[in-house]
């Protein structure tokens, strides 16, 4: 008697039992061509067909009601497989949809979803943004990352948006963000861009403009809430306009030109500072310019820079930080 635990790898070959009144079904990584072996319960609010070999969608997906989730992550699915949703009324409540890393080359028409408050076509081949303002006001996590797109637009009506993620695209300019008041999260890495323009976002917490083409700071003066910002590897010769951002929590400045450390004596509660791999000479200029937060400071990179390489480096680093946790790749406890 063969009692083994069957393979996922054979899962095209065999029915897959469900438990018709289940109401999540996870069948990330069964390496499933089709659905033709499997049940889909009525009852399901959640469907995970992550990691498998779909190019087409089952139309009985059309029927599940109830569903809330739908993650078509990592398949084989381009644009005239996606064309059927548009049509799926019975869908209309879904809250979460997911076609992140299949083979789109445009945002596929989801203006059935009134509900809808995640949405994913990260690591595709989308060219533009058009067809995002078919997509419901209600959206509040919308990911775009890893794809082809030249311009921020069609983002004018997410007035509940909070994490705008469009990092690895073709971005020159930032624009078109004014009316995102509610944005907490904003990832433009490995873009284009060399100026910094928010619009006016006084709200948001998080930022991230690494692997840009900056050679200024200037740009982040009204965000006075921001508590992460993130902007290594870019061109940058100075850090100046940071006084305001009394909240933040973390600075990446890593990998740039810098030859000082300024403008930072008000940020009391900075709690990670990154400044490796620039060119900054003095360690006594960086004790006088993080002053302001000596008591909170936990972690340092400043390996790379000529003042690594001063006498007593970490020594004197850990007298000044009393509670100084992790210098460059050294933890203490």
């Amino acid at each position: 008697m063969d009692d083994r635990t069957p393979n996922p790898e054979e899962a095209d070959d065999q029915t897959v039992e469900i438990d018709l009144s289940s109401t999540v079904l996870d069948l990330t990584s069964f390496q499933l061509h089709d659905l033709d072996s499997v049940e889909l319960p009525p009852t399901l609010t959640e469907l995970d067909l992550t990691a498998n070999r779909l190019s087409t969608l089952d139309p009985r997906i059309a029927y599940l009601s109830n569903l809330k989730k739908l993650s078509l992550r990592q398949n084989l699915l381009d644009d005239p497989a996606v064309e059927p949703i548009s049509s799926w009324l019975a869908l209309s409540p879904l809250e979460e949809l997911v076609l992140r890393d299949n083979k789109l080359t445009k945002i596929p028409d989801v203006g059935i979803f009134k509900s809808l408050v995640v949405f994913d076509v990260s690591f595709n081949e989308i060219t533009a943004l058009h067809g995002l303002s078919k997509v419901s006001n209600t959206l509040k996590e919308l990911y775009v990352s890893k794809n082809e797109v030249t311009k921020i637009e069609e983002i004018d009506h997410f007035h509940q948006l909070q994490i705008l993620e469009l990092g690895s695209n073709r971005l020159r300019v930032m624009e078109n963000l004014g009316t995102l008041k509610t944005l907490q999260e904003l990832w433009l890495g490995r873009n284009r861009i060399k100026v910094v323009n928010l619009c006016g976002l006084k709200c948001i917490k998080k930022i991230s403009l690494q692997s840009n083409r900056l050679t200024s700071m200037k740009g982040f003066e009204e965000c006075v809430a921001l508590e992460e910002l993130y902007l290594s590897h870019n061109g940058i010769s100075k850090m100046e306009g940071l006084s305001s951002l009394v909240n933040l929590r973390v600075l990446d400045v890593s990998s740039n030109k810098l030859t000082s450390v300024d403008d930072i004596e008000n940020l009391t509660q900075l709690e990670d500072l990154w400044l490796n791999d620039n060119q900054i000479e003095s360690l006594e200029g960086i004790v006088e310019a993080v002053v302001g937060s000596r008591e909170k400071l936990a972690t340092i990179y400043l390996e790379n820079n000529p003042c690594a390489k001063s006498p007593n480096y970490s020594t004197t680093l850990r007298q000044t930080f009393p509670n100084i946790q992790q210098i460059d790749s050294d933890i203490y406890a």
